[in-house]
């Protein structure tokens, strides 16, 4: 694990194996942000070569250069964060998240390096922190271990670096790079070896001694307390589905403290069942299973920066083959609570573990809900790889996942619930049917009918995050963000428990 440090000694004199500085997008070309407290004769040096070099400034660009004059480190890295902001502003923090997680990425293999911030504030460097450690992970596999080593130490530049908000600051980034490094690792980890009761294996052996308390529900328990949306998944697969409960309560309970449930996902292989995929859109289907990694993440993270929230998290585990023992379309399934859904896609699983989880989440009457799943193609078609869907049933609750999601660095576009996609839900043989068209708003609304009410009789505000698009990377790695697995969505999770905080 890489371990991040803070300092406001002059980065030139540092050791170390690489500086890594940031650029800005300018008419005349690359331009060093100011803050960085180098000698004039090095700036002189770095401007000559990234001129030479037609280095732009703009978002992913890394430029490397070596024998600096008057750096210690052997090692320069310049790495674009896009245009310059206007005079009198500073940059994004997600635009340093990104330019700082393109250079460590890439930097895998080194002992050391040095980041200078880009400004002299607190949150350009929680900011730098962060996307330092987003950018310095590694695949990691079950069997061959790490395929390169990350960067071992990351120390961070910054006049700030005494202040105390940055200490917090600095203690978050470390949770929250810990806690997207141990999603990444369970989405990319292959689906023969993560199955559910191996993934709730690895949740109780993180649990252990975390804060967190753990218990799971195997094929029997599943039975008896009525989760046939586990049950029908599940069944045709050799590998039985589970259900993982998680609990985070601060030691100290507070006077009006609110409760929030998560609820994730966690599909461990989707070959679509008796309504089979065909064999290339099957090839990622292990990551499946990323809202629940998230959702678990998101819970060890919330514990060990000890907010004052109640949190209960459910991990919905299945692995959706088409065996012998496979749920058919026309097959009416009983789900936890009693409301029955007529089966018409048995690839559209997903829903129906989701269903489960909601249901038991709405019976604690928890003051929010949040499920997080890759449910749909159609958010991917409609939204890219890089963006996930958010619906809810409570306007303020969706308007604020959008202002924490933005504020983290993780896109998302609200979808509406469109009234006139409801009765398409309706079914002849029971109460709702599973698939309709509208997709990403058809599984909206699905979802919501298992929301229960809170204790004056109101629906719990509920949001669902769609996160089919970003949660896996099977293309060029961008930024921070990594080939296979990318973590997404845990961030936001943590931020909205910080906002009941």
């Amino acid at each position: 694990m890489t371990t991040l440090k803070v300092s406001d000694r002059p980065a030139a004199n540092l050791k170390g194996d690489a500086l890594v500085l940031v650029s800005v997008q300018t008419d005349e070309g690359a331009a060093l942000v100011q803050g960085h407290g180098l000698s004039d004769e090095t700036v002189a040096h770095l401007e000559s070569a990234l001129l030479t070099l037609r280095a732009k400034g703009v978002a992913d660009e890394v430029i490397k250069l070596v024998s600096v004059p008057g750096i210690t480190a052997a090692l320069v890295v310049v790495a674009g964060a896009g245009l310059a902001p206007v005079e009198g502003e500073t940059l994004g923090a997600e635009a340093v998240r990104r330019a700082v997680g393109s250079a460590t990425r890439q930097l895998s293999g080194l002992s050391s390096a040095v980041v200078v911030a880009p400004g002299d504030g607190v949150d350009e460097a929680a900011a730098a922190a962060e996307g330092a450690l987003f950018g310095a992970y590694t695949l990691r596999s079950a069997t061959a271990g790490l395929t390169s080593a990350p960067v071992k130490l990351l120390t961070v530049v910054s006049p700030a670096a005494r202040d105390r908000s940055l200490r917090t600051a600095i203690k978050r980034a470390i949770a929250l790079g810990e806690a997207t490094t141990y999603t990444r690792d369970l989405v990319n980890q292959a689906p023969n070896n993560l199955y559910p009761a191996t993934f709730a294996a690895e949740i109780k052996k993180r649990a252990d001694g975390s804060g967190v308390t753990f218990s799971v529900l195997d094929e029997r328990g599943l039975a008896r307390g009525g989760f046939g949306g586990h049950l029908a998944v599940g069944g045709g697969s050799a590998r039985p589905p589970r259900l993982v409960t998680l609990h985070y309560k601060p030691a100290q309970a507070r006077k009006q403290q609110k409760h929030v449930a998560l609820v994730g996902k966690g599909i461990t292989f989707d070959s679509g069942g008796l309504t089979i995929k065909p064999g290339k859109s099957m090839t990622t289907m292990k990551c499946d299973m990323a809202g629940a990694a998230a959702v678990a993440a998101a819970v060890f993270a919330i514990a060990e920066l000890g907010l004052p929230v109640e949190v209960s998290a459910y991990l919905c585990l299945a692995e959706n083959m088409p065996g012998t023992g496979a749920c058919r379309p026309d097959d009416v399934v009983t789900m936890r609570g009693g409301k029955t859904v007529e089966l018409n896609n048995t690839d559209a699983e997903g829903r129906m573990v989701l269903a489960d989880g909601l249901a038991l989440a709405s019976e604690k009457r928890p003051d929010l809900i949040i499920d997080i799943a890759t449910l749909t193609g159609a958010a991917v078609a409609a939204l890219g790889d890089r963006t996930a869907a958010v619906l809810s049933n409570d306007d303020d609750l969706r308007d604020s996942v959008m202002t924490i999601a933005d504020a983290v660095g993780e896109p998302m576009w609200p979808f509406p619930l469109l009234e006139d996609i409801r009765p398409s839900l309706d079914s002849p043989v029971a109460d709702l049917l599973q698939s309709g068209p509208t997709a990403v708003i058809f599984a909206g609304w699905f979802l919501g009918e298992f929301i229960g009410n809170d204790k004056n009789g109101r629906p719990i505000p509920w949001a669902h995050l769609d996160i089919a698009g970003p949660a896996f990377n099977d293309k060029t790695p961008w930024g921070y963000t990594p080939k296979q697995g990318t973590g997404f969505g845990v961030r936001t999770l943590v931020g909205i428990a910080e906002s009941q905080a």
